[in-house]
């Protein structure tokens, strides 16, 4: 009789396990309760609930003293029990910062399959598609459960779906940069007693019980009391698509995400070490203020990110900060070529109201000259201020189509745009020489009238006779162009690329501001420089370029 089972050792065992986990699971709930983050909160709470039912449910089993109490026990497990798919699913959404445990229609869609589930469960008495029952002596005198067909069915819809938790987790493991192996362990823990469930159907010396219980409480331990920190830190820094850097309140790092290891690679295998040793560029950024941007790469790869500061606090006690790198480079590009945009605007203001309206007022002088005096050579003159006008208007309107963003590039060598514009150009006796070249990524028709712009300076300012020199610079890191004219005084190199300065009194001034435009366009830089002859240097720095033999 069952009376007679309080001896059996095996018996006892059952008891205690079930028992033991019962009472972890509600130990735990306290602990639970302490989460930040308050959805993590409510589902693993919620989870840690159930399943002490769960285990509560399978002890009073077998502490029952009629076959009656022991069924309605059992039943009673089984509808808890099934309720501990929901909760698990919740946490796992709600920690790997996911949302789709907020989604209402994914919620109504869990409670009627619950509810639909539950009711083919408390019904089973009348049916018996879900289990049976039969008296056995062994290994102690029970009820035993025999589980028929649909049982599994439906388990099986419950292990597919617990794994679809176990993906969230792992996934959210290899997303962060820290060690997850305690983690990972008591997850996989949590999956072990899948084993028990599969030998209870095949083997008399196990109950056949679902045995899920047992691992929520191993893992509610390991992850509220043992690996605590373990447990908050992953979140941390796992929860963001952002880059995140989770420092502790002395400076060291705690943790990163992966995004993160793409803008400061110096974080690999750093946790534990000094944010300012292992990774000065950061630590640098971090002294800046709150909101600072900070820029990484060059030319065509840069990017920018709003670096933000979230403290980690435990009650009063301050345990350190979150660092959350958001991409704002598209952001800043539009504000930039903004920028960029109002300057040409005020260039252009600039160049109407004074270089426009200069000759403009000449040629009208000249004009009413002609008919006072009836002298038409006063016209000529009044053509050659309306050749000004026109000279003005073309290089405006060719400094305005330069500054706009660059949408098609392509890989062009230097050599070959070099020749084509040269050719392009009255060059007179001048020559060209090319040292070397490169092949870079560019517009060729901006990186053309670069080369024509550069090449007609040279001429302008050193002569028909000048040579000019097209070479790449060391590491090939860019190119130059170079003459052997008189050069460019060094108290004008600030201010040669300004629109308007010339020292040409027939020149425009806008010659070098359009190659200023084109450089910016590309995201390369331009300096000036004095060459070995004494003439003028120019270099323009680029990073995606390649030497050619």
């Amino acid at each position: 009789m069952l009376s007679s089972l309080p001896g059996q050792l095996l018996y006892q065992g059952y008891i205690v396990l079930f028992g033991l986990s019962a009472i972890a699971c509600f130990l735990s709930l306290k602990r639970s309760l302490l989460i930040d983050d308050r959805d993590t909160r409510y589902g693993l709470f919620s989870l840690v609930l159930v399943s002490g039912l769960w285990a509560a449910a399978h002890v009073g089993y077998l502490l029952a003293p009629t076959a009656e109490t022991q069924y309605l026990l059992y039943l009673f497990g089984l509808v808890v029990g099934f309720g501990a798919v929901g909760p698990w699913l919740y946490f796992c959404s709600a920690y790997t910062g996911r949302s789709i445990h907020r989604s209402k229609r994914i919620q109504q869609f869990a409670v009627a399959l619950y509810l639909g589930i539950v009711s083919i469960k408390l019904t089973n008495p009348l049916h018996e598609f879900y289990f049976t029952t039969i008296p056995r002596s062994d290994p102690f005198v029970h009820l035993a459960i025999v589980h028929q067909p649909l049982h599994w069915v439906i388990m099986g819809l419950a292990y597919a779906l617990a794994i679809v938790g176990f993906f969230m987790l792992f996934e959210l493991f290899i997303h962060v940069g820290g060690d997850t192996r305690p983690l990972s362990i008591l997850v996989l823990l949590t999956g072990l007693p899948v084993v028990l469930d599969v030998l209870g159907s095949v083997s008399r010396s196990i109950l056949e019980f679902t045995y899920s219980s047992l691992g929520v409480a191993v893992f509610a331990v390991g992850v509220l009391f043992i690996f605590a920190d373990e447990f908050k830190t992953v979140q941390l820094a796992g929860g963001y698509d952002d880059p995140v850097v989770v420092l502790n309140e002395d400076g060291t790092i705690r943790d990163y995400n992966q995004p993160a290891t793409l803008i400061f690679p110096q974080l690999a295998n750093s946790i534990g070490t000094a944010v300012s040793e292992a990774v000065p560029a950061l630590s640098s950024a971090l002294s800046g203020p709150e909101n600072d941007l900070i820029r990484i790469g060059d030319g065509d790869t840069q990017q920018f990110y709003q670096l933000t500061r979230t403290p980690i606090q435990s009650g009063q006690t301050s345990l350190g900060r979150i660092i959350q790198f958001i991409d704002v480079t598209e952001r800043e590009q539009y504000r930039n070529e903004l920028e960029r945009q109002n300057a040409r605007l005020e260039q252009f203001t600039g160049v109407v109201s004074h270089d426009l309206r200069n000759p403009l007022s000449i040629a009208s002088g000249w004009v009413a000259e002609a008919r006072e005096s009836g002298d038409t050579t006063q016209l000529d003159r009044a053509s050659d201020a309306l050749d000004r006008m026109e000279l003005l208007i073309d290089d405006l309107l060719l400094l305005a189509k330069q500054g706009r963003p660059i949408n098609e590039t392509e890989e062009v060598s230097t050599e070959s745009i070099a020749n084509n514009a040269w050719n392009m150009i009255d060059q007179g006796d001048a020559t060209l020489t090319i040292e070397n070249a490169t092949t870079l990524i560019a517009d060729p028709e901006r990186l053309q009238q670069l080369f024509e712009n550069l090449f007609r300076n040279a001429i302008e300012h050193g002569g028909d006779s000048v040579s000019v020199t097209v070479g790449t610079l060391s590491e090939a890191s860019g190119f130059y162009i170079e003459d052997d004219g008189p050069g460019i005084d060094p108290a004008d190199r600030d201010e040669i690329f300004e629109s308007g300065f010339t020292t040409n009194p027939d020149g425009t001034g806008f010659g070098l501001s359009i190659v200023s435009e084109i450089v910016d366009a590309h995201g390369w830089q331009i300096s000036v420089a004095e060459s070995a002859t004494g003439g003028a240097r120019f270099e323009i720095q680029s990073e995606s370029t390649t030497a050619l033999q």
